[in-house]
């Protein structure tokens, strides 16, 4: 290869992944080199500990305490942040090295989702390289392959598992039978759910991932706060039991997609638990994995699988962004340029048609079925098919009790939600019902 001059890169954060970074880049110099046209070379780095032993040599790299001031070294033309977090040192570092006109790859999806509009302008009107592909499923090419590979296709829906910690505690509890406290707290033991693991099971990870993927997927404006989000708390062994009786596994999708409201497109975004027939390709997924499905008008279903974290597969995602920004490819963070994007209002979740799961905990005494279908009926949710079975203690309480899961026929889903809504405060229910939309297929 002839003499060209390396694409010379700072990293903050030398966490798992800041680590990884170094060894993939160490281990597969040559290869990289290829493919970038031009060497890839680390001048500078910083942390919060520099004395932490992170298995890597550092000693030929320039130490920065502080990293928003490293962005603007003379030997440094691509900043990749590994930090994290939505706001604070994260967003300062962006800010400062995109407004230098310096290349910026991060895997921060919470920044990403909550700040991407402002950071792409802010990298088209300084012409920056701006890339975030570690941000949405780790390893998985996805934003790669909606920007390029799927390039002259209208986009008509998104959706996928997007978050690997559920999937597994999903999954587990699928596979064991036990209840999802025990499964959490393994899952937090073999290192799959952090300590606090609010962040996963309450839905909001897999919702930033997914708000970065509409945005790409539609040329719509970012809406992270237009995300309907619902976690996986509440599913319960019961749950998995009657899905697999019904033919179905349960798992967190995100899922997107654009309805024509007149001249105006609304979208729709939403994270729920959802039944899913087990000849669907998302059915399958097991453990950390994450899966996304895109449906093209011309291209049909195209399904994106594997690894969703972990230092090996982001780190290859980041390499893969700075070999883009190596060769030269900075195009528009979001495929298409940040001031055509378009603001879509944000569409009527109740009114879209869809069939549920929904499983209530009740009082063992007469007159409850009755009272539970009368308010079906009023609120005009058609039944398909219902079962009731006392259930021993495994209630979502542990308490004694019967359940009652009903799956409906198509419908809207505001009259589910009305249902319901009707049968607060009843003394008949002994937990709050738990509603599942069914994939559509």
């Amino acid at each position: 290869m002839s003499e060209v001059s390396p694409l010379r890169i700072a990293i903050a954060g030398l966490g798992t992944v800041g680590a990884g970074v170094i060894r993939l880049l160490e281990e597969n110099r040559s290869l990289v080199e290829a493919r970038a046209g031009r060497p890839i070379e680390v001048t500078a780095v910083s942390a919060r500990d520099r004395a932490r032993d992170r298995g890597v040599d550092l000693a030929p790299y320039a130490w920065c305490d502080d990293m928003t001031a490293m962005a603007a070294r003379p030997d440094v033309d691509v900043v990749l942040e590994l930090v994290g977090g939505s706001d604070g040192p994260a967003l300062a570092l962006a800010r400062k090295t995109l407004g230098l006109g310096k290349g910026f790859v991060t895997a921060n999806k919470a920044m990403i989702a909550h700040h991407g509009m402002e950071l792409a302008q802010l990298a088209e009107s300084n012409g920056a390289g701006l890339r975030f592909e570690a941000a949405v499923a780790g390893g998985i090419p996805v934003l790669k392959g909606l920007r390029e590979g799927a390039a002259a296709n209208a986009i008509e829906r998104v959706y996928g598992i997007l978050n690997g910690t559920c999937n597994y505690i999903l999954t587990t509890m699928e596979a064991s039978g036990a209840d999802f406290g025990e499964t959490l707290a393994e899952a937090q033991r073999l290192g799959f759910a952090e300590a606090d693991p609010a962040f996963d099971i309450d839905g909001v990870d897999a919702a930033h991932k997914l708000a970065i993927l509409a945005a790409l997927a539609f040329g719509a404006e970012i809406d992270f706060a237009s995300v309907e989000v619902e976690g996986i708390r509440r599913v319960r062994a019961v749950d998995i039991a009657q899905a697999d009786a019904l033919g179905y596994v349960i798992r967190l999708i995100g899922v997107a997609d654009v309805e024509a409201a007149g001249s105006t497109s609304r979208l729709l975004q939403r994270v729920r638990p959802c039944l899913v027939a087990k000849d669907h390709p998302l059915a399958p997924i097991n453990g950390p994995t994450n899966a996304v499905v895109a449906e093209g008008n011309f291209v049909g279903r195209l399904l994106f699988q594997g690894a969703g974290a972990g230092d090996g597969p982001t780190a290859s995602a980041v390499v893969a962004d700075l070999i883009e920004l190596a060769r030269g490819d900075s195009g528009a963070p979001f495929s298409v340029p940040a001031h055509d994007l378009v603001p879509m209002p944000k569409a009527d979740s109740g009114a879209r048609e869809s069939r549920s799961y929904i499983r209530f905990m009740v009082a063992d005494r007469p007159g409850v079925l009755a009272e539970i279908a009368a308010a079906m009926r009023d609120a005009g949710v058609s039944i398909q098919s219902l079962i009731q079975e006392g259930v021993n203690g495994s209630g979502p309480d542990g308490d004694d009790g019967v359940l009652v899961a009903m799956v409906t026929h198509m419908g809207p889903v505001r009259n589910v939600r009305e249902a319901i809504t009707m049968l607060e405060g009843s003394e008949s229910l002994t937990a709050e019902p738990l509603v599942m939309p069914i994939l559509r297929s």
